[in-house]
């Protein structure tokens, strides 16, 4: 897309170079705003050009660069040509330039960015993502809060580009742990605890039983005792583990509701553990299955028995483990959805975990273990509250609330808004998103409570209220400005800044959708921020001639859209009310 710009730019190219346009479409770049040395809005990299030709007897760079330049003409779309480091760049009409995207914006709405020529071709595929899948009657921790929002992220990006996703929570609700709460229940359990706070009681009951367990073998052979119950379908057993399951799912679905996130298919462990059994007999019929002088059974993936290659599927006692019930899993939703494609997000100590099964899959004759994909993410370090270590999401949720309205508390406008509390958990779970999201997924980052809630920088807070005041922009002005207007009133360097990074978008979401990054989003939303805060100093609506208001205003709003889309794509829902940005002229 960039708004069709690219592929009029392409179809020049082509005539010049005796290629079809498409072959050119993704060595044209729109040129980033912080790398602006002169007035382009697009560029071609010849070194991306080359790279597809055959012939290796290539003459220098810049020669190239400048042969081709040469050849090229101006049109009616564009208006300079000229050559940079390595690239040809491309200035368009800046009349034509102003009119199109502002349209483009407005007509497309959700939609902007998304039907690009970048895009053209994609086949429309079937896609499952499981993600956040926490361990029922454990603690929500903080690795299970990255999976929810990095999970949601690539679902939303995946349905945006008009794939069918399936969301799929696995909740760890099966294995040995059970056997360990089982009896745990039995000895320290109170039902009143459990129907009043399911979760917290059954986290208090784990780490009682556990201590004991450690110091009393007799507690361990219980545990594991009550597992064999559950395996061989005990009635007894099974009705207290539901039990556990439903009230943890009860709570599960109020806490995804706040973070704004929602689920196809609450699965488990537990759904697979007939169907583990029938693993573990083709593993066997296979010859793929070995057996350990302790009695467990194994798969040995290098074939000559390296011990990192070694597999465990089965406990000497036969019962299920997570690798076998994965397998099962992943055989189930093949036969369930074809799917084309299934993204596991889950935290990068689970690298070799993942290897193994997509692994023991092929060698079982599942050709299509090659669509399986792991998105792996680094670890949140310093993420506490007041009452010490994160135990449940909730708890961040919490957190996050109570820090923001303590932000808005001297905020005589804050008393304006009807549910000030909603406000500043939408707003705190922007902060903490983007705090999240501005760096790689697989790198390690310290949390600070501090800096996300600043409203200076780079924050989620940032976002939000540039979004609210620019929605309220719209609400004062709209109704005598929005109609038509007149593209000669924004040539002014900061409305032509805007307008190039508008041009940037799809290239953005195309980068995004490469490498499930939803740091370049971010980058890019940021920037537009500041760019609208920079331009909203400068190009006044109050007090201006009607057909420079409506002409601003048309490019104020065109801004708050494209910020609204990649909000919700990363997960944010952006906020409207203008008494939710206090100190708006303070911050920028």
């Amino acid at each position: 897309m960039a708004c069709g710009f690219r592929r009029a730019i392409a179809c020049q190219l082509s005539r010049v170079l005796n290629l079809p346009p498409e072959n050119l479409i993704t060595s044209i770049s729109a040129v980033p705003i912080s790398q602006k040395e002169e007035v382009a809005d697009f560029q071609l990299s010849v070194d991306s050009l080359l790279e597809k030709d055959n012939d290796h007897s290539r003459p220098d760079i810049q020669v190239q660069a400048k042969r081709l330049a040469e050849k090229l003409r101006c049109d009616t779309v564009v208006s300079e040509i000229s050559t940079g480091q390595r690239t040809v760049n491309f200035k368009i009409n800046r009349e034509l330039l102003t009119k199109t995207v502002l349209q483009q914006v407005i007509e497309d709405g959700s939609k902007y960015g998304l039907k690009s020529e970048l895009f053209s071709g994609l086949p429309q595929k079937k896609i499952v993502v499981e993600f956040s899948s926490p361990n029922v009657a454990k603690k929500f921790h903080v690795g299970h809060l990255r999976s929810t929002i990095i999970g949601n992220f690539i679902a939303n990006l995946k349905e945006a580009l008009g794939h069918q996703v399936i969301r799929i929570n696995y909740l760890g609700d099966w294995g040995m742990q059970f056997g360990l709460l089982g009896t745990g229940f039995q000895l320290f359990g109170y039902e009143e605890k459990l129907q009043s706070n399911p979760l917290q009681h059954l986290f208090e009951v784990y780490v009682q039983v556990n201590k004991e367990a450690a110091d009393d073998k007799s507690v361990a052979k219980a545990a594991q005792e009550f597992f064999q119950r559950l395996e061989l379908g005990d009635v007894q057993a099974l009705s207290l583990w539901q039990k556990f399951r439903d009230l943890s799912i009860e709570e599960y679905i109020r806490v995804y509701k706040r973070l704004g996130v929602y689920f196809d298919e609450y699965s488990g462990e537990s759904f697979y553990r007939e169907k583990s059994q029938e693993v573990l007999k083709l593993l066997e019929s296979k010859g793929l299955l070995l057996k350990t002088i302790k009695g467990t059974a194994v798969v040995d993936l290098s074939g000559n028995g390296d011990p990192s290659s070694i597999c465990t599927v089965m406990r000497s006692d036969g019962t299920s483990l997570y690798a076998t019930r994965d397998l099962a899993a992943a055989i189930d939703r093949m036969d369930k959805y074809n799917f084309d494609t299934m993204i596991y997000v889950t935290d990068k100590g689970q690298k070799k975990h993942f290897q193994q099964v997509f692994q023991m899959l092929k060698i079982m004759g599942y050709d299509w273990a090659e669509r399986c994909q792991h998105v792996p993410f680094g670890v949140v370090q310093g993420m506490k509250t007041r009452r010490g270590d994160v135990t449940f999401l909730e708890d961040v949720l919490n957190e996050i609330q109570l820090r923001m309205l303590q932000n808005m508390a001297s905020i005589k406008t804050t008393k304006e808004l009807k549910n000030p509390q909603e406000t500043a958990e939408r707003v705190g779970l922007a902060a903490l998103i983007i705090q999240d999201f501005k760096g790689l997924l697989l790198s390690d980052y310290k949390f600070s409570w501090d800096r996300v809630f600043q409203s200076r920088g780079d924050t989620g807070v940032f976002l939000q209220y540039t979004h609210a005041r620019l929605h309220s922009l719209e609400e004062t002005f709209g109704c005598g400005y929005l109609n038509d207007f007149n593209t000669a009133c924004l040539q002014e360097p900061q409305s032509v800044s805007i307008l190039q990074h508008l041009l940037r978008f799809d290239e953005v979401l195309y980068k995004s959708s490469q490498d499930f990054q939803p740091r370049h989003i971010v980058s890019y939303l940021l920037t537009l921020s500041h760019l609208a805060a920079v331009a909203h100093k400068t190009l006044q609506i109050k007090d201006s001639p009607p057909e420079v208001a409506g002409a601003r205003l048309h490019l104020f709003k065109a801004v708050r859209s494209v910020l609204a889309n990649g909000m919700k794509l990363l997960g944010i829902t952006p906020m409207e009310f203008r008494s939710c940005c206090p100190g708006w002229s303070a911050m920028v």
